[in-house]
């Protein structure tokens, strides 16, 4: 057990530094800009979208999940066949490593050592933990892909995205938590593993709420900052337009 304990602390300490990767801000940086005095001022998806695009917007989604997503497969497969534990059934031993390191990746994001612990709020990378999580957990994955269609449709149609963001992570954690109770209800001997496995599931949501505590009061307060999808693709189509006109007038 311990040569699998060292493994695993080295992949999380890893997937700490993955995650202090600041898509957003080396995108920003190559406009000649820096999106962390625009808008908002975090370095995420949202913010992105607004200042550079729906373009950019999406591009720092994808990298920010994989991000998330390729520390948490790492973590899954390291450990892939690997039971522990006495009784029936074991501790599936990838369900707690894939955790270790999607947590870390995304504690990463928000607190980077790299940027004196100043980082996003960890939404896009979150989600790309879940969705690997879930994806090799079999059918649960269709709760992480709904709750990500829910999400975009609620930031649609509301405007409230820190609440569109929630939505994409909350129900699948609340899922792994449920399918790790299904799985190992029936062994005592496991209870640590189970209960760390659900901790890390619990730390990576709260962190994700935690770091979005401004947006919070913001909304309760009426204050919060429009995230206007319906705005991000009228000014994209423009823009498509604007182009496509021009490439009309120089032929």
């Amino acid at each position: 057990m311990a040569k699998y304990a060292w493994l695993l602390a080295g992949l999380v300490l890893v997937s700490y530094f993955v995650g202090n990767i600041n898509f957003a801000l080396i995108i920003s940086k190559l406009k000649k800009s820096d999106v962390r005095k625009l808008g908002s001022g975090n370095p995420g998806t949202l913010n992105m979208s607004r200042n550079f695009g729906l373009k950019i917007g999406l591009l720092t989604l994808f990298l920010d999940m994989l991000k998330g997503a390729i520390p948490t497969l790492v973590g899954y497969f390291a450990f892939y066949g690997v039971f522990v534990g006495e009784g029936t059934p074991q501790f599936y031993l990838p369900d707690l490593a894939k955790f270790a390191c999607g947590f870390a990746a995304v504690l990463g994001h928000i607190y980077p050592v790299f940027l004196k612990f100043r980082g996003g709020k960890g939404i896009a990378s979150t989600i790309g933990v879940f969705l690997v999580a879930m994806s090799v957990s079999g059918v649960w994955v269709v709760v992480g892909i709904m709750s990500m269609v829910a999400a975009v449709l609620f930031i649609y149609f509301t405007e409230y995205g820190a609440m569109g963001s929630f939505i994409a992570i909350t129900p699948p954690a609340i899922a792994e938590s449920i399918r790790f109770f299904f799985a190992y209800r029936d062994n005592n001997h496991i209870v640590l593993y189970y209960i760390a496995a659900n901790m890390l599931i619990f730390l990576i949501c709260f962190f994700t709420w935690f770091a979005h505590r401004k947006n919070i009061e913001r909304m309760l307060a009426g204050e919060e900052h429009p995230t206007s999808i319906r705005e991000m693709l009228m000014k994209y189509k423009a823009k498509k337009r604007a182009q496509k006109e021009q490439g009309n007038d120089s032929a």
